[in-house]
Protein backbone atom coordinates (compact mmCIF):
# COMPACT_ATOMS: atom_id res chain seq x y z
CA UNK A 1 0.00 0.00 0.00
CA UNK A 2 1.70 3.20 -1.14
CA UNK A 3 -0.91 5.46 -1.55
CA UNK A 4 -0.64 9.48 -0.56
CA UNK A 5 -3.12 8.97 2.74
CA UNK A 6 -3.46 12.95 1.38
CA UNK A 7 -4.75 12.07 -1.78
CA UNK A 8 -7.92 10.40 -1.60
CA UNK A 9 -11.19 10.87 -3.42
CA UNK A 10 -13.00 11.90 -0.78
CA UNK A 11 -12.99 14.67 1.40
CA UNK A 12 -11.15 13.87 4.44
CA UNK A 13 -12.63 16.92 6.58
CA UNK A 14 -16.09 16.37 5.34
CA UNK A 15 -16.10 13.20 7.88
CA UNK A 16 -19.21 11.68 6.76
CA UNK A 17 -19.63 7.53 7.05
CA UNK A 18 -16.84 6.27 4.39
CA UNK A 19 -19.13 3.88 3.47
CA UNK A 20 -22.92 4.00 3.13
CA UNK A 21 -24.09 0.39 3.10
CA UNK A 22 -23.75 -0.54 6.49
CA UNK A 23 -26.41 1.85 8.59
CA UNK A 24 -25.04 4.73 7.94
CA UNK A 25 -25.63 8.05 5.32
CA UNK A 26 -23.48 11.08 3.93
CA UNK A 27 -26.01 12.87 7.23
CA UNK A 28 -24.67 10.34 9.95
CA UNK A 29 -25.95 6.86 10.97
CA UNK A 30 -30.30 6.34 10.40
CA UNK A 31 -30.30 4.37 13.97
CA UNK A 32 -29.92 5.83 17.01
CA UNK A 33 -26.27 4.59 18.41
CA UNK A 34 -25.19 3.42 21.96
CA UNK A 35 -21.33 4.26 21.26
CA UNK A 36 -19.23 6.28 19.95
CA UNK A 37 -15.82 4.62 19.55
CA UNK A 38 -13.00 7.44 19.10
CA UNK A 39 -9.80 6.20 17.55
CA UNK A 40 -6.80 8.33 17.34
CA UNK A 41 -4.01 7.49 14.79
CA UNK A 42 -0.57 7.90 13.70
CA UNK A 43 0.86 5.85 11.31
CA UNK A 44 -1.60 2.32 12.70
CA UNK A 45 -1.98 0.96 9.59
CA UNK A 46 -1.00 -2.51 9.97
CA UNK A 47 -3.64 -2.20 13.28
CA UNK A 48 -6.69 -1.16 11.40
CA UNK A 49 -8.22 -4.30 9.85
CA UNK A 50 -7.44 -6.52 12.95
CA UNK A 51 -9.39 -3.29 15.19
CA UNK A 52 -11.89 -3.09 13.25
CA UNK A 53 -12.86 -6.91 13.26
CA UNK A 54 -12.43 -7.46 16.46
CA UNK A 55 -14.92 -4.23 16.99
CA UNK A 56 -17.48 -5.16 15.24
CA UNK A 57 -17.16 -8.58 16.56
CA UNK A 58 -17.65 -6.99 20.24
CA UNK A 59 -20.28 -4.58 19.71
CA UNK A 60 -22.30 -7.33 17.37
CA UNK A 61 -21.91 -10.13 20.78
CA UNK A 62 -23.45 -7.95 22.79
CA UNK A 63 -26.35 -6.33 20.73
CA UNK A 64 -25.04 -2.77 20.85
CA UNK A 65 -25.00 0.14 17.71
CA UNK A 66 -21.84 1.48 17.47
CA UNK A 67 -19.90 4.08 14.95
CA UNK A 68 -15.79 4.29 14.52
CA UNK A 69 -14.31 7.64 14.47
CA UNK A 70 -10.69 7.71 13.69
CA UNK A 71 -9.12 10.55 13.97
CA UNK A 72 -6.07 10.34 12.41
CA UNK A 73 -2.53 12.88 12.16
CA UNK A 74 -0.54 9.81 10.14
CA UNK A 75 1.92 10.80 7.71
CA UNK A 76 2.23 7.38 6.03
CA UNK A 77 -1.02 5.14 4.15
CA UNK A 78 -3.35 4.76 7.43
CA UNK A 79 -6.04 6.89 5.99
CA UNK A 80 -6.52 4.50 2.90
CA UNK A 81 -6.43 1.77 5.01
CA UNK A 82 -9.25 3.00 6.66
CA UNK A 83 -11.15 4.15 4.04
CA UNK A 84 -10.37 0.38 2.45
CA UNK A 85 -11.49 -1.34 5.39
CA UNK A 86 -14.64 0.74 5.87
CA UNK A 87 -16.16 -1.27 2.98
CA UNK A 88 -15.71 -4.31 4.73
CA UNK A 89 -16.94 -3.80 8.37
CA UNK A 90 -20.79 -3.51 9.64
CA UNK A 91 -19.91 -0.50 11.58
CA UNK A 92 -20.12 2.91 10.43
CA UNK A 93 -16.63 4.67 9.95
CA UNK A 94 -15.95 8.23 10.17
CA UNK A 95 -12.24 9.60 9.14
CA UNK A 96 -10.95 12.88 10.09
CA UNK A 97 -7.60 13.46 8.89
CA UNK A 98 -6.30 16.22 10.75
CA UNK A 99 -4.33 18.72 8.61
CA UNK A 100 -3.47 20.54 11.69
CA UNK A 101 -2.30 18.04 14.96
CA UNK A 102 -3.03 20.66 17.50
CA UNK A 103 -2.64 18.93 21.33
CA UNK A 104 -1.00 15.65 20.09
CA UNK A 105 -2.94 12.35 20.70
CA UNK A 106 -5.37 14.29 23.17
CA UNK A 107 -6.06 17.10 20.77
CA UNK A 108 -6.78 13.97 18.14
CA UNK A 109 -9.41 12.86 19.91
CA UNK A 110 -11.20 16.02 21.78
CA UNK A 111 -11.69 16.44 17.95
CA UNK A 112 -12.94 12.66 17.65
CA UNK A 113 -15.39 13.23 20.28
CA UNK A 114 -16.80 16.46 18.50
CA UNK A 115 -17.94 14.51 15.46
CA UNK A 116 -19.32 11.85 17.77
CA UNK A 117 -23.16 11.30 18.41
CA UNK A 118 -24.17 8.62 20.84
CA UNK A 119 -24.20 9.00 24.69
CA UNK A 120 -21.04 7.44 25.70
CA UNK A 121 -17.60 7.95 24.16
CA UNK A 122 -15.60 5.20 24.06
CA UNK A 123 -11.98 5.93 23.32
CA UNK A 124 -9.55 3.34 22.45
CA UNK A 125 -6.33 2.93 21.19
CA UNK A 126 -5.21 1.61 17.54
CA UNK A 127 -2.62 -0.92 18.42
CA UNK A 128 -4.91 -3.87 20.21
CA UNK A 129 -2.84 -3.35 23.16
CA UNK A 130 -6.38 -2.41 24.61
CA UNK A 131 -8.96 -5.26 23.86
CA UNK A 132 -11.77 -4.28 22.15
CA UNK A 133 -14.17 -7.39 23.12
CA UNK A 134 -13.60 -5.39 26.48
CA UNK A 135 -16.02 -2.28 25.31
CA UNK A 136 -19.41 -4.12 26.29
CA UNK A 137 -18.16 -4.46 29.75
CA UNK A 138 -17.22 -0.60 29.94
CA UNK A 139 -20.78 0.16 29.08
CA UNK A 140 -22.41 -2.11 31.05
CA UNK A 141 -20.36 -1.15 34.25
CA UNK A 142 -21.07 2.79 33.85
CA UNK A 143 -25.12 1.75 33.33
CA UNK A 144 -25.48 -0.40 36.46
CA UNK A 145 -22.81 1.93 38.47
CA UNK A 146 -24.69 5.09 36.28
CA UNK A 147 -21.41 6.47 36.73
CA UNK A 148 -20.42 8.93 34.55
CA UNK A 149 -16.66 7.85 33.81
CA UNK A 150 -15.72 4.62 33.70
CA UNK A 151 -11.88 3.07 33.03
CA UNK A 152 -10.43 -0.03 31.91
CA UNK A 153 -7.51 -0.05 34.47
CA UNK A 154 -3.97 -2.21 34.49
CA UNK A 155 -3.50 -1.60 38.08
CA UNK A 156 -7.25 -2.72 39.55
CA UNK A 157 -7.46 -6.19 40.90
CA UNK A 158 -7.36 -8.79 38.55
CA UNK A 159 -5.73 -6.12 36.13
CA UNK A 160 -2.12 -6.77 34.52
CA UNK A 161 0.34 -4.47 32.55
CA UNK A 162 2.89 -6.98 30.87
CA UNK A 163 2.27 -5.84 27.36
CA UNK A 164 4.53 -2.98 28.59
CA UNK A 165 7.21 -3.12 26.31
CA UNK A 166 10.81 -3.63 29.49
CA UNK A 167 11.55 -2.58 32.71
CA UNK A 168 12.22 1.04 31.75
CA UNK A 169 8.46 1.77 30.23
CA UNK A 170 7.05 -0.23 33.76
CA UNK A 171 9.18 2.16 35.85
CA UNK A 172 7.98 5.07 33.91
CA UNK A 173 4.34 4.24 34.14
CA UNK A 174 3.89 3.07 37.60
CA UNK A 175 6.23 6.97 38.57
CA UNK A 176 3.67 9.01 36.37
CA UNK A 177 0.50 7.07 37.76
CA UNK A 178 1.97 7.86 41.52
CA UNK A 179 2.76 11.64 40.44
CA UNK A 180 -0.15 12.34 38.94
CA UNK A 181 -2.80 10.37 41.29
CA UNK A 182 -0.42 12.62 44.06
CA UNK A 183 -1.12 15.77 42.33
CA UNK A 184 -5.10 15.60 42.38
CA UNK A 185 -5.90 13.65 45.24
CA UNK A 186 -9.63 14.59 45.58
CA UNK A 187 -10.24 14.51 41.36
CA UNK A 188 -8.97 11.05 40.84
CA UNK A 189 -10.30 9.46 44.12
CA UNK A 190 -10.97 5.82 42.96
CA UNK A 191 -9.06 5.80 40.14
CA UNK A 192 -6.20 3.50 40.04
CA UNK A 193 -5.33 4.01 36.40
CA UNK A 194 -5.61 8.22 35.67
CA UNK A 195 -2.62 7.39 32.78
CA UNK A 196 -5.15 4.46 30.78
CA UNK A 197 -6.20 5.40 27.32
CA UNK A 198 -8.69 3.25 27.30
CA UNK A 199 -12.36 4.28 28.73
CA UNK A 200 -15.60 4.97 28.38
CA UNK A 201 -17.32 8.48 29.32
CA UNK A 202 -20.62 9.84 28.93
CA UNK A 203 -21.29 12.80 26.76
CA UNK A 204 -23.05 14.87 29.13
CA UNK A 205 -19.79 14.62 31.33
CA UNK A 206 -18.04 15.83 28.20
CA UNK A 207 -20.56 19.00 27.72
CA UNK A 208 -20.11 19.93 30.95
CA UNK A 209 -16.35 20.52 30.43
CA UNK A 210 -16.41 22.21 26.59
CA UNK A 211 -18.65 24.46 27.46
CA UNK A 212 -17.21 25.66 31.37
CA UNK A 213 -14.94 28.78 31.44
CA UNK A 214 -11.59 26.93 30.93
CA UNK A 215 -13.27 24.34 28.34
CA UNK A 216 -11.08 21.48 26.85
CA UNK A 217 -7.11 22.12 27.01
CA UNK A 218 -5.46 18.52 25.38
CA UNK A 219 -1.48 18.22 25.21
CA UNK A 220 -0.05 15.12 24.77
CA UNK A 221 -1.21 11.53 25.11
CA UNK A 222 -2.66 11.82 28.15
CA UNK A 223 -6.13 12.34 27.62
CA UNK A 224 -8.17 10.70 30.72
CA UNK A 225 -6.26 12.59 33.01
CA UNK A 226 -7.58 15.99 30.91
CA UNK A 227 -10.76 14.50 30.99
CA UNK A 228 -11.27 13.55 34.71
CA UNK A 229 -9.78 16.51 36.08
CA UNK A 230 -11.80 19.03 33.99
CA UNK A 231 -15.26 16.97 33.79
CA UNK A 232 -15.39 16.25 37.54
CA UNK A 233 -17.38 12.95 36.33
CA UNK A 234 -20.29 12.00 38.91
CA UNK A 235 -18.64 8.95 39.36
CA UNK A 236 -16.15 6.91 38.59
CA UNK A 237 -16.21 2.85 38.26
CA UNK A 238 -12.98 1.01 36.78
CA UNK A 239 -12.24 -2.71 34.95
CA UNK A 240 -9.51 -4.63 34.76
CA UNK A 241 -7.59 -5.64 31.86
CA UNK A 242 -4.61 -7.47 30.71
CA UNK A 243 -2.52 -4.79 28.78
CA UNK A 244 -1.30 -6.99 25.66
CA UNK A 245 1.59 -6.62 23.44
CA UNK A 246 1.31 -4.35 20.48
CA UNK A 247 -0.11 -5.85 17.14
CA UNK A 248 1.98 -3.97 14.83
CA UNK A 249 3.98 -0.50 14.13
CA UNK A 250 6.26 0.98 17.02
CA UNK A 251 4.93 2.82 20.07
CA UNK A 252 4.74 6.23 20.30
CA UNK A 253 6.18 6.61 23.60
CA UNK A 254 9.10 9.32 23.58
CA UNK A 255 10.32 11.18 25.97
CA UNK A 256 9.50 14.58 24.08
CA UNK A 257 6.04 13.57 24.99
CA UNK A 258 6.66 12.65 28.71
CA UNK A 259 7.74 16.00 28.93
CA UNK A 260 4.42 17.30 27.35
CA UNK A 261 2.79 15.27 29.68
CA UNK A 262 5.06 17.13 32.86
CA UNK A 263 3.73 20.45 31.09
CA UNK A 264 0.08 19.36 31.12
CA UNK A 265 0.03 18.25 34.99
CA UNK A 266 1.24 21.70 35.39
CA UNK A 267 -1.23 23.20 33.30
CA UNK A 268 -3.99 21.19 34.68
CA UNK A 269 -2.95 21.91 38.49
CA UNK A 270 -2.42 25.58 37.96
CA UNK A 271 -6.01 26.14 36.58
CA UNK A 272 -7.05 27.14 39.71
CA UNK A 273 -6.20 30.47 40.77
CA UNK A 274 -4.97 29.18 44.35
CA UNK A 275 -2.52 26.64 43.08
CA UNK A 276 -1.40 28.93 40.16
CA UNK A 277 -0.56 31.75 42.96
CA UNK A 278 1.36 29.04 45.05
CA UNK A 279 3.53 28.03 41.82
CA UNK A 280 3.59 32.03 40.88
CA UNK A 281 5.49 32.58 44.62
CA UNK A 282 7.34 29.23 43.28
CA UNK A 283 8.98 30.18 40.61
CA UNK A 284 9.60 33.90 41.84
CA UNK A 285 11.42 32.28 44.81
CA UNK A 286 13.55 29.72 42.59
CA UNK A 287 14.31 33.15 40.71
CA UNK A 288 16.51 34.42 43.63
CA UNK A 289 19.25 31.51 42.82
CA UNK A 290 20.32 32.81 39.43
CA UNK A 291 20.17 36.43 41.13
CA UNK A 292 22.25 35.47 43.95
CA UNK A 293 24.70 33.32 41.39
CA UNK A 294 24.99 36.39 39.35
CA UNK A 295 25.01 39.22 42.42
CA UNK A 296 28.26 36.77 43.71
CA UNK A 297 30.13 36.79 40.42
CA UNK A 298 29.77 40.27 39.85
CA UNK A 299 30.24 41.74 43.03
CA UNK A 300 33.17 39.18 44.10
CA UNK A 301 35.32 37.67 40.99
CA UNK A 302 34.00 41.02 38.95
CA UNK A 303 35.06 43.75 41.66
CA UNK A 304 31.48 45.33 40.71
CA UNK A 305 29.83 48.06 43.29
CA UNK A 306 26.69 46.42 45.16
CA UNK A 307 24.05 48.62 44.00
CA UNK A 308 24.70 48.09 39.75
CA UNK A 309 25.62 44.33 40.21
CA UNK A 310 22.41 43.77 42.17
CA UNK A 311 20.32 45.62 39.78
CA UNK A 312 21.99 43.36 36.96
CA UNK A 313 21.22 40.19 39.10
CA UNK A 314 17.75 41.12 39.67
CA UNK A 315 17.57 40.92 35.65
CA UNK A 316 19.07 37.31 35.52
CA UNK A 317 16.52 36.48 38.15
CA UNK A 318 13.23 38.15 36.43
CA UNK A 319 14.65 36.44 32.83
CA UNK A 320 14.70 32.97 34.78
CA UNK A 321 11.01 33.61 36.43
CA UNK A 322 9.54 34.66 33.03
CA UNK A 323 10.93 31.77 30.90
CA UNK A 324 8.92 29.59 33.85
CA UNK A 325 5.79 31.76 33.66
CA UNK A 326 5.68 32.14 30.14
CA UNK A 327 6.72 28.33 29.18
CA UNK A 328 5.15 26.47 32.29
CA UNK A 329 2.53 28.66 33.83
CA UNK A 330 0.40 30.59 31.39
CA UNK A 331 1.41 28.52 28.31
CA UNK A 332 -2.28 28.59 27.16
CA UNK A 333 -2.90 32.18 27.61
CA UNK A 334 -0.14 33.74 25.80
CA UNK A 335 -2.28 35.01 22.95
CA UNK A 336 -0.80 36.62 19.91
CA UNK A 337 2.02 38.91 21.29
CA UNK A 338 5.69 38.87 20.80
CA UNK A 339 7.54 37.08 23.25
CA UNK A 340 10.28 39.45 23.28
CA UNK A 341 7.06 42.25 24.46
CA UNK A 342 5.36 39.90 27.20
CA UNK A 343 9.34 39.59 28.52
CA UNK A 344 9.62 43.49 28.56
CA UNK A 345 6.14 43.88 30.35
CA UNK A 346 6.88 41.20 33.02
CA UNK A 347 10.44 42.98 33.50
CA UNK A 348 8.85 46.27 33.88
CA UNK A 349 6.80 44.42 36.51
CA UNK A 350 9.18 42.86 38.31
CA UNK A 351 11.28 45.92 38.78
CA UNK A 352 9.01 48.26 40.11
CA UNK A 353 8.46 46.27 42.87
CA UNK A 354 12.04 46.88 43.51
CA UNK A 355 11.03 50.54 43.54
CA UNK A 356 8.04 50.09 45.40
CA UNK A 357 9.25 48.16 48.19
CA UNK A 358 11.34 50.56 50.22
CA UNK A 359 8.22 53.35 50.31
CA UNK A 360 6.07 50.96 51.40
CA UNK A 361 7.78 49.37 54.41
CA UNK A 362 8.77 53.19 55.15
CA UNK A 363 4.83 54.00 55.28
CA UNK A 364 4.20 50.87 57.68
CA UNK A 365 7.31 52.13 59.89
CA UNK A 366 5.93 55.29 59.98
CA UNK A 367 2.34 54.75 60.34
CA UNK A 368 1.65 51.42 61.37
CA UNK A 369 4.92 51.36 63.95
CA UNK A 370 6.18 48.36 62.72
CA UNK A 371 9.76 47.33 63.06
CA UNK A 372 12.29 47.04 60.52
CA UNK A 373 11.83 43.32 59.81
CA UNK A 374 7.93 43.00 59.66
CA UNK A 375 7.50 46.16 57.82
CA UNK A 376 9.66 44.53 54.41
CA UNK A 377 7.58 41.23 55.13
CA UNK A 378 4.51 42.76 54.90
CA UNK A 379 5.46 45.09 51.92
CA UNK A 380 7.03 41.88 49.90
CA UNK A 381 3.79 40.56 50.73
CA UNK A 382 1.88 43.45 49.31
CA UNK A 383 3.88 43.56 46.29
CA UNK A 384 3.92 40.15 45.40
CA UNK A 385 0.05 39.98 45.52
CA UNK A 386 0.10 43.05 43.67
CA UNK A 387 3.05 41.54 40.98
CA UNK A 388 0.32 38.87 40.76
CA UNK A 389 -2.66 40.50 39.87
CA UNK A 390 -0.98 42.04 37.16
CA UNK A 391 0.66 39.28 35.30
CA UNK A 392 -2.72 37.23 35.83
CA UNK A 393 -5.44 39.47 35.10
CA UNK A 394 -3.15 41.78 32.91
CA UNK A 395 -0.27 40.52 30.91
CA UNK A 396 -1.58 36.99 30.53
CA UNK A 397 -5.89 38.08 31.03
CA UNK A 398 -7.88 35.22 29.19
CA UNK A 399 -8.84 36.58 25.74
CA UNK A 400 -12.13 34.58 25.05
CA UNK A 401 -12.99 36.24 21.77
CA UNK A 402 -9.75 35.16 20.04
CA UNK A 403 -9.29 31.26 19.18
CA UNK A 404 -5.75 29.54 18.20
CA UNK A 405 -5.11 26.21 17.96
CA UNK A 406 -2.91 26.23 21.06
CA UNK A 407 -6.16 28.09 22.81
CA UNK A 408 -8.91 25.84 24.58
CA UNK A 409 -10.48 23.48 22.67
CA UNK A 410 -14.55 23.69 22.91
CA UNK A 411 -17.09 21.39 21.14
CA UNK A 412 -20.07 21.84 18.81
CA UNK A 413 -23.46 22.28 21.25
CA UNK A 414 -24.18 19.78 23.51
CA UNK A 415 -26.27 16.86 22.59
CA UNK A 416 -29.08 15.24 24.74
CA UNK A 417 -28.20 12.05 26.33
CA UNK A 418 -31.41 10.10 26.69
CA UNK A 419 -29.42 7.36 29.12
CA UNK A 420 -30.77 7.46 32.24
Amino acid sequence: MTADPLDLPFDLQVDAPLDTSHGGSPDGPLEPLDVSVVVPTYNEAGNIRELLRRLGAAVASAGLTAEVIFADDSTDHTCQVIADAASSTPLPVVLHHRATPAGGLGGAVIEGIARSSAPWIVVIDADLQHPPELLPELLARGRSTGAELVVASRYAAGGDRSGLAGGYRKLVSGLSTGVTKAVFPRALRGLTDPMSGFFAIRRRAVDRAATGEDGLQPLGYKILLELAVRCRPSGIAEVPYAFAERHAGASKSTVREGLRFLRHLVTLRTADPRARVAAFGLIGLSGFVPNLALLWLLNGPGGMHYAPAEIIANQAGLLWNFLLVDSLLYRLRRGHHRRSLRLLTFAAVGNADLVARLPLAALFMAWGGLAAVPATAVSMVVVFAGRFLLVDRWLYRRRRAERTPAEPVRLEAPLPDPTP
